[in-house]
């Protein structure tokens, strides 16, 4: 396939705060690895931040072949407009065929702004990359309610983007290729670009982060309310896990921004995950779909979340849960 396809140049933009690599850049590093390998093209990591020279290592051992970095104390904290006006930049100047950034916070601000400036497309919140028989980037995205996959390609444009959800893909770390870094010019003209930052305040997450969590219980709309969903924490908190949620819980004010599982929340794989009273549908099962043992409770038959469980309970979760807290309880003395 390399000799048939043209060789595809692909850039991941490499998030990092106060010095930490965010793991959606490796993620898609190893994704960008295994497009290129298909082309014999190359991959290329985008460092903006100050002082940062020493994440450039982790890039090439994660699969960069190079690394462009812009390094000022300006870039840090990260904010919109100097970070944009360098990648939009950088892309007239080197002209890739692929970018892909994380449907982070930081990236799904950029990514939007940065596919205007170059007149291209963009998918967001995809699930999977490949390339179809002409070496043009096939974008998957949950579509129509999450019952189905949508396909997309840029056909045209260029370059081609998308953004992708943390933890969606798995990073691929031990790469040994040539390492290359290039520097990018920063302008005077960041301090007058866009709004400054005067002080940062970071509230530390309470409890076990759910990402981390090798038990997770999950609850959606069938919860019915914060009396029930009072279960799942005192279940979740006995089994020593985090508390996730399906949008409308969040919708509600039952659970927090921080607790969705799906296409546009966060991404799990816990050992064990209990799911009550979530219908299932392809936006949330994007985000949990690699736990290790899945048990779903639903009073639903035929809840979607049933056809990728391990073990599926057709119940009321009230008549299940609060038996289940008894027993742990009484087991524990």
């Amino acid at each position: 396939m390399a000799d048939e396809l043209k060789s595809q140049e692909v850039w991941v933009v490499a998030e990092q705060r106060d010095g930490v690599l965010h793991d959606v850049g490796l993620e898609l590093l190893g994704k960008a690895r295994e497009l290129v390998d298909q082309t014999g093209g190359r991959v290329s990591a985008l460092l903006l931040g100050h002082e940062v020279d020493e994440l450039i290592a982790q890039l090439v051992s994660h699969g960069a072949d190079r690394v462009f970095v812009a390094d000022d104390s300006r870039l840090e904290p990260y904010r919109m407009m100097p970070y944009l006006s360098i990648l939009d930049t950088a892309c007239r100047a080197h002209d890739p065929d692929i970018v892909l950034l994380g449907s982070s916070s930081m990236g799904v601000e950029l990514a939007p702004r940065l596919a205007a400036r170059l007149e291209t497309g963009l998918s967001a919140h995809c699930i999977d990359l490949q390339l179809d028989d002409d070496g043009k980037l096939l974008q998957m995205v949950p579509g129509w309610g999450g019952g189905v996959v949508a396909t997309i390609k840029c056909p045209d444009h260029r370059p081609q983007m998308a953004t992708v959800m943390p933890g969606v893909m798995k990073k691929s770390a031990g790469y040994t290729g040539a390492e290359e870094i290039i520097k990018l010019e920063v302008g005077d003209d960041l301090d007058v670009s866009g709004p400054k930052v005067l002080e940062v305040w970071t509230e530390e997450p309470e409890g076990m982060p759910l990402e981390q969590a090798e038990v997770v219980v999950a609850g959606g709309w069938g919860i019915g309310g914060k009396d029930g969903w009072a279960l799942l924490e005192e279940l979740a908190s006995l089994l020593g896990g985090a508390v996730g949620a399906t949008r409308p819980p969040l919708d509600e004010g039952w659970a927090e921004e921080g607790q969705m599982i799906g296409q546009s929340g966060k991404t799990v794989r816990p050992r064990f995950y209990i799911g009550a009273g979530i219908s299932g549908v392809m936006h949330h099962v994007v985000g949990m779909d690699e736990a290790d043992f899945v048990v779903a409770i639903n009073t639903d038959p035929n809840a979607p979340l049933f056809e990728v469980s391990d073990l599926v309970i057709v119940e009321d979760y009230k008549t299940i849960i609060g038996p289940l807290i008894e027993e742990i309880r009484l087991r524990r003395g």
